[in-house]
């Protein structure tokens, strides 16, 4: 065997520049910033605040608003534990949440596929407006296209949505001090696992569900706890993704404890025999906050009280500032970086 010279490599291996879009654009990592760094920022967001964070922050007449919108191409379009419609709903009430917002109305857009079943979309729009109802807010507007036959995949839904933030809030991901403490609200992993599960009939022993969830009851109950200063939910590249990005807009570094990081052995097992870190998988009903130091008890004991939270752990903490990095403490007591996710791991996951 000729021997191989890994002078220079780097893992993962770098990705080539490309002048298409491919499907790691879509992954929530570093492709996709570099998408919105090279194409869409320099375009559409000249006007407009950078911020980064999962809505924008908007004011008119001394009101605070949060505005969002997403669009949603998961496949299957049924998987254990939701769908499509309650995806829909749940990632754009969360985006709202994630700055503080209480959210107020949602619109929803339809790209529909000729020969679609009158059935299925039936069942579609009945979970959205289950979880609508679940979260609180109402579906204000909407629109419907339909293109031919082979021209999408069955349905693909864009959601919209507009909250209030009210006056003393001010969360975002460029607000984390040193001394914070890092907490997640439960297990990560859970959604792409079970997506994965569901696309690829894997047939796990164990029924893997997803954790796609509204989760704005459970952040105002952590507001009304203590001072929350970052909130994210890591869906497309995961929790590392996340935690990366938090780092860059507030540039901190950030010590995670691998050993206090809540995983569901089924997750893990599934992770480990695909090769996936479940870092890097996409959670739908989860998120991470970054909270002041002599606020994280009680927070935490407020979030264990709620549906959501149950599980929820302190896994970390802002051990510094000047230095945009995230080190991970192993098991075995090893240190590593995490960085955002480099490509694409789990394509039409949201």
């Amino acid at each position: 065997m000729d021997e191989i010279d890994f002078e220079g490599w780097t893992c993962p291996v770098p990705i080539r520049p490309t002048d298409t879009v491919i499907l790691g654009h879509g992954s929530g990592g570093t492709l996709s910033r570099d998408l919105l760094n090279r194409l869409f920022l320099p375009e559409l967001g000249k006007a407009a605040p950078r911020a980064l964070d999962d809505s924008a922050v908007v004011t008119m007449d001394g009101q605070r608003y949060a505005v969002t919108t997403d669009s949603h191409v998961v496949s299957p379009l049924f998987f254990p534990g939701g769908d499509i419609g309650r995806l829909a709903i749940c990632g754009t009430v969360n985006d709202l949440a994630m700055v503080g917002a209480i959210p107020i109305a949602l619109t929803c857009g339809f790209v529909l596929e000729e020969g679609l079943s009158f059935e299925l979309l039936q069942r579609v729009v009945r979970s959205m407006e289950e979880a609508a109802r679940e979260a609180g807010v109402f579906i204000a507007a909407g629109d419907t296209k339909v293109v031919q036959r082979g021209g999408a995949d069955q349905i693909f839904i864009n959601t919209s949505g507009i909250g209030k933030i009210a006056e003393g809030i001010n969360i975002s991901g460029a607000n984390a001090k040193e001394g914070d403490v890092v907490i997640v609200s439960g297990t990560i992993g859970d959604h792409g696992i079970a997506v994965m599960s569901a696309r690829e009939d894997l047939g796990f022993e164990t029924r893997l569900e997803s954790d796609v969830a509204p989760l704005n009851h459970l952040v105002a109950e952590m507001i009304s706890a203590g001072e929350v200063r970052v909130l994210r939910d890591p869906t497309r590249g995961g929790l590392a993704t996340s935690l990366v990005e938090i780092s860059e807009q507030s540039n901190v570094t950030i010590e995670i404890m691998e050993p206090s990081l809540p995983v569901k052995p089924t997750v893990s097992a599934a992770c480990e025999m695909l090769g996936f870190d479940p870092f890097y998988v996409a959670n739908e009903g989860k998120l991470v906050a970054f909270i002041k130091e002599n606020d994280a008890d009680k927070v935490l004991e407020a979030m264990k009280k709620t549906k959501y939270g149950g599980d929820a752990a302190m896994i970390g903490r802002v051990i510094g500032t000047g230095r945009p990095q995230v080190r991970l403490k192993t098991a075995i007591g090893g240190t590593r970086l995490l960085d955002m996710l480099p490509g694409e791991m789990l394509p039409r996951i949201c």
